[in-house]
């Protein structure tokens, strides 16, 4: 059975970034530099919300020679939904909680 929870603060945060970079994709790295999540706390949440289907990654080649490949990262779908509704969410003043 899932639970249904408010989302925490740095997911709020990387729904934020994510969002605001959507459609390309995002890097960890930048990631970390635009949110301030430290990569102890990022990475796992950025696996979480792929397990979860929020979140797509994907290898990227180097984009200079010698350096290794990548993970990039961009919302789904349903991350998007979840990143609007976030947003909707915050701009209310009076709410508490994102609808269900």
């Amino acid at each position: 059975m899932a639970r249904n929870r408010r989302p925490s603060k740095q997911m709020l945060a990387l729904l934020r970034a994510l969002h605001a970079a959507a459609p390309e994709w995002s890097h960890g790295y930048d990631l970390m530099r635009s949110t301030g999540i430290l990569s102890g706390t990022l990475y796992p949440l950025l696996m979480r919300m792929s397990d979860q289907g929020l979140v797509e990654a994907e290898w990227r080649a180097p984009e200079q020679p010698g350096r290794p490949a990548r993970h990039a990262y961009r919302l789904t779908a349903a991350g998007l939904a979840l990143a609007r509704a976030a947003a909707e969410a915050r701009d209310m003043p009076d709410s508490k909680a994102l609808p269900a």
